[in-house]
C-alpha cells in the first residue's frame, strides 16, 4: 500500500465534555483537506495508544467523538490523552481516484432546476460548477453506504431546505453546504437532487462492500438520460 505522509501544523482544539462518559474534540467549523487530516490522525494516534477506559472513536468531518467507560476514566483524563496525542506523526494511505458518471436530464435531476435559482445561475452553469468540483470522502455515516464528499464549488453551495422534499431514488446525487453524496437507497431529503449515478455505492454480498473508503477523491462526469437507464437496466437483470 502507498503511503502519504502528512505534514499537519499543530492546532489545539476545542475538548468539549458529552454526557459523563465522551469528549468532542472539535478542531474547525469548516470542512477542509487539512481539518480532515487532523481529525484522522488523533483518530490514528489513539487507536495505537489508547488510553485506559477508552471505548470507542467517531470521526468526523471536522470533530472526533471519543467514548470512555466512565467507571474507569473521566474527561479530565481522556482531555489529556487527546492533547499528548496531538503531536503524534500521521502518514495515511493515498486515497484511490474514483470517475463518477452522473445524469442532470431533467426527469432525474429534480431540484436542479430550484438549486440554480438560489444560486443565480442557470441550470447548464450549475451542472458545470458541478462537474468542475473535486471531492474528497470526508466519512461514512448515517447509514451503510452514506460516503459524506465534501469540495461541492462555492457557486453552487446552498444550506439544507428545512423539510425534506419527495422520495429521490437511489443513486440520486444530492448536495448541500459543502457536502455532496450520491445516495444508497431511495429517501427523502432536504438536500439538492440534482442528478443520479448508476454507482452502486453499497453491495453487502460483496468483498468490499463500498464503493468509496475515506479519503478517496471523486470526480463527476455527464453523461445522458439514454445512457443512465441502460446502466439501470443493467443491474436489474445482472446475476447475483
Amino acid at each position: 500500500m502507498n503511503t502519504c505522509p502528512v505534514v499537519i501544523p499543530v492546532v489545539i482544539p476545542v475538548v468539549i465534555p458529552v454526557a459523563d462518559h465522551g469528549v468532542l474534540v472539535v478542531f474547525d467549523d469548516q470542512i477542509s483537506d487539512e481539518t480532515r487530516a487532523r481529525v484522522h490522525a488523533l483518530d490514528a494516534a489513539l487507536t495505537r495508544n489508547p488510553p485506559a477506559g477508552l471505548s470507542e472513536i467517531v470521526p468526523a468531518m471536522t470533530t472526533l467523538l471519543v467514548v470512555f467507560d466512565p467507571l474507569v476514566t473521566d474527561h479530565a483524563a481522556i482531555s489529556a490523552a487527546v492533547h499528548d496525542s496531538l503531536n503524534a506523526p500521521y502518514t495515511t494511505s493515498c486515497g484511490a481516484a474514483h470517475v463518477i458518471d452522473v445524469c442532470y436530464d431533467r426527469e432525474h435531476a429534480p431540484d436542479l432546476p430550484a438549486l440554480a435559482a438560489r444560486a443565480g445561475i442557470d441550470t447548464e452553469a450549475a451542472v458545470a460548477a458541478h462537474l468542475a468540483g473535486a471531492y474528497t470522502v470526508g466519512m461514512y455515516g448515517f447509514a451503510p453506504g452514506y460516503a459524506y464528499l465534501y469540495g461541492t464549488p462555492e457557486s453552487i453551495q446552498q444550506p439544507r431546505r428545512p423539510t425534506p422534499g419527495p422520495l429521490v431514488p437511489a443513486g440520486s446525487v444530492i448536495i448541500a453546504g459543502q457536502q455532496c453524496l450520491i445516495i444508497p437507497v431511495a429517501m427523502s431529503t432536504g438536500w439538492f437532487a440534482i442528478g443520479r449515478s448508476a454507482a452502486l455505492m453499497y453491495t453487502a454480498d460483496h468483498d468490499k462492500p463500498f464503493l468509496f473508503d475515506v479519503g478517496d477523491t471523486v470526480t463527476f462526469r455527464r453523461i445522458d438520460a439514454v445512457d443512465l437507464e441502460a446502466r439501470l437496466d443493467g443491474q436489474q437483470v445482472a446475476p447475483r
